[in-house]
């Protein structure tokens, strides 16, 4: 789809400006307003301890926006999404996207239509905040062909209608196997490109998943220009001894420690890549608490400018 940087401003703001941190100026294609948030799968064992005050130690380091990654029985970490709201609200966050793998139990092919299940996940999303409901995975089932992959990215385009008509967007999480299985000569990854409408699903590229696999986030992002609206922000080491550590194995780190151009691929986000929501992920921590990990990463963000 041909479309100038200005005119996917404008449509994008049409989705995302009921939100109090984009700009009114939006509207006008204005540079928009971007926010740093927290991927709460960083501090996953303190959410499952005690999500109440893990919440409140994310709030005191700085940090105004959350992405979730436990959705489960209609409840975000256990409160329904109005009681989530209540918690979040009482400590000055938002949480503007979160993820929730769409699987083959939520379409029903032979009425052409979402089960309640899905609908559900898309009403929960709406009442808690979010602009973006984001599947962080494609079942190997939805991929075994080509022809299997196409119909499923039509089902994709359809969650993005179906999260239009709440006033959102529905978006894909990448991991690695995107960029390393094919299908008729295709990464599955341009697959996905091409066959969803950006103007209904999101690409939330996470730069550190993707490492190690020959793809380069910096690249992508060149290739195809406004297409991440989110970014997951990583940085990662190479793990291992020997033989192994020559296999390219790696893990998260501390924001620009390791080696994955983090901050590059970050900025050429802002730049052209139409991205407006930077959410940091730290998945391993080499020695030290999440909470520690999480206090250093946004420090290193605020003094890149987010």
């Amino acid at each position: 789809m041909n479309t100038s940087r200005r005119s996917f401003i404008q449509r994008t703001a049409i989705v995302l400006a009921g939100s109090s941190v984009f700009s009114k100026h939006l509207l006008a294609a204005a540079a928009p307003n971007t926010i740093t948030g927290i991927q709460l799968y960083s501090v996953r064992d303190e959410m499952k301890k005690d999500p109440l005050a893990t919440l409140k130690t994310v709030a005191d380091m700085g940090y105004q926006y959350v992405e979730h990654a436990n959705y489960i029985n209609r409840k975000f970490y256990g409160y329904s999404a109005t009681e989530f709201k209540k918690i979040l609200d009482g400590h000055g966050m938002k949480m503007l996207s979160g993820h929730t793998v769409m699987g083959k139990d939520h379409w029903d092919n032979s009425k052409k239509d979402f089960t309640d299940a899905w609908k559900y996940t898309v009403d929960d999303a709406a009442t808690v905040g979010q602009q973006i409901v984001i599947s962080p995975w494609l079942d190997e089932s939805l991929r075994k062909t080509y022809d299997d992959m196409l119909a499923y990215m039509d089902v994709f385009n359809k969650s993005g209608e179906l999260c239009k008509r709440s006033g959102m967007r529905f978006g894909y999480h990448n991991h690695n196997f995107e960029f390393t299985a094919s299908l008729n000569g295709q990464k599955v990854y341009d697959i996905i490109l091409e066959h969803t409408d950006p103007f209904l699903v999101v690409q939330q590229l996470d730069m550190g998943n993707l490492y190690g696999t020959g793809a380069d986030a910096y690249e992508i992002i060149k290739k195809h220009p406004e297409r991440f609206i989110s970014l997951h922000v990583k940085d990662e080491i190479k793990v291992g001894k020997g033989e192994e550590i020559m296999t390219g194995n790696y893990e998260s780190t501390i924001l620009g420690a390791g080696v994955a151009n983090t901050k590059a691929v970050t900025d050429l986000g802002k730049k052209s890549g139409g991205t407006l929501h930077f959410i940091i992920e730290q998945e391993s921590y080499q020695g030290k608490t999440p909470m520690e990990c999480m206090k250093e990463d946004l420090k290193v963000m605020r003094r890149w400018g987010y």
